[in-house]
């Protein structure tokens, strides 16, 4: 037998801390009980959310739509500058925007925290920013784990995920089948960055020993708060202007990894392209600054980052007005982006690059023109 340990070890030995996890979720329990909805079944610290899915029944077709993501290495940011309460809405924006695409709604979501060391207010933090954001959503937050990995993660280190479900009639789930050539597309700004590209951003900023606490005139702020700037939450502004007597929405689309012309492109027909002009539309001083401090190609760019344009919907060209004043009414700046047309796309340009479908998708194709203003 080998030698054993002249004391007992314990679980706190080992660097799980079980009083601190229990500390944790006393602490956030404010912040989940406000992210709830009249469905939701039973309080926080079961083993399984549950909610009411009666609603469902008098659907005359619903198709559930389900959803997972992480932020990416957006953590890192929060982590350098010790604040965690933002993260959460960028947590929540990847999850639930990606069901709005197909015109669901989102219901519930739960979320997965991992990391070297539970410290309470900190995991507290995190999970009050994902309530806050569920909130902002209409989603009900119905439950989450939070896991401490000493050994795999530094006592400083997390990384958080999460899943959501949504529903939507099936006469009315939104995609590429009502699509049409003659609809416009509407560019829906971000807030920013978002959570996409930070391993990009990050390298530019790092390899020009530029620290996060440096003021930053182009940015009226400090660079780090800039990246940890939160990701705009779309989805009950979505569903208004779904909602809205008049507007037909035809598509959307969350621009994410891969840029805006890929997205797009995931949510127009085979044969149809869009043609959309940068003169359109000044994207945020951080992008531009990204490009100059890391020397960046366009192309790269424009294939990483969402250049200011969170969200696109694409509907009938005489809605373009009303959508746009909705939207507004909304407190989310929309434009005209371009048009849908049939056939393929022309080349007025030489290098003027054209994306087709993507990540699996054979869809359209989409063609950025023009320069920024």
């Amino acid at each position: 037998m080998s030698d054993t340990p002249a004391q007992p070890i314990t679980y706190a030995d080992a660097g799980v801390d079980v009083e601190a996890g229990d500390k944790a979720v006393e602490l956030m329990k404010a912040a989940v009980g406000r992210a709830q909805r009249p469905e939701v079944v039973g309080g926080l610290g079961g083993f399984a959310g549950m909610f009411d899915a009666s609603a469902i029944a008098s659907m005359t077709r619903p198709i559930l739509a389900t959803s997972t993501d992480g932020v990416g290495t957006k953590v890192a940011i929060a982590q350098a500058m010790d604040v965690h309460d933002t993260i959460g809405f960028d947590l929540v924006g990847m999850v639930v925007d990606d069901i709005v695409v197909c015109g669901a709604e989102p219901l519930f979501m739960t979320d997965y925290i991992a990391t070297g060391k539970v410290v309470p207010e900190r995991i507290a933090a995190i999970v009050g920013g994902i309530a806050a954001a569920c909130e902002r959503a209409g989603v009900a937050l119905v439950g989450g784990e939070t896991a401490e990995h000493p050994g795999l993660l530094e006592p400083g280190e997390y990384d958080c995920a999460g899943a959501a479900t949504g529903v939507v009639e099936y006469a009315d789930v939104l995609g590429p089948q009502r699509v049409v050539p003659g609809d416009l597309v509407l560019g829906l700004a971000s807030s920013g960055l978002h959570s996409n590209g930070y391993s990009l951003v990050r390298r530019v900023f790092d390899t020009a020993g530029w620290a996060l606490d440096r003021e930053v005139p182009e940015l009226g702020r400090t660079l780090g708060e800039e990246l940890l700037e939160p990701t705009r939450v779309y989805a009950r502004d979505l569903l208004a202007m779904i909602g809205t007597d008049g507007l037909d929405v035809h598509g959307l689309s969350h621009v994410t990894g891969g840029g805006l012309a890929a997205n797009l492109a995931r949510v127009l027909p085979q044969g149809t392209f869009a043609r959309l002009d940068r003169s359109t539309w000044t994207p945020p001083a951080v992008f531009d600054l990204v490009r100059e401090v890391g020397r960046v190609p366009r192309a790269d760019l424009e294939r990483t980052l969402n250049m200011g344009v969170g969200f696109v919907a694409v509907l009938p060209a005489d809605q373009a007005d009303r959508a746009i004043e909705v939207a507004a009414g909304l407190r989310l700046p929309a434009w005209v982006l371009g048009e849908v047309s049939d056939g393929a796309p022309s080349t007025p340009d030489d290098g003027v690059e054209v994306t087709h479908g993507a990540k699996g998708v054979d869809g359209g194709a989409v063609q950025l023109v023009g320069t920024h203003p």
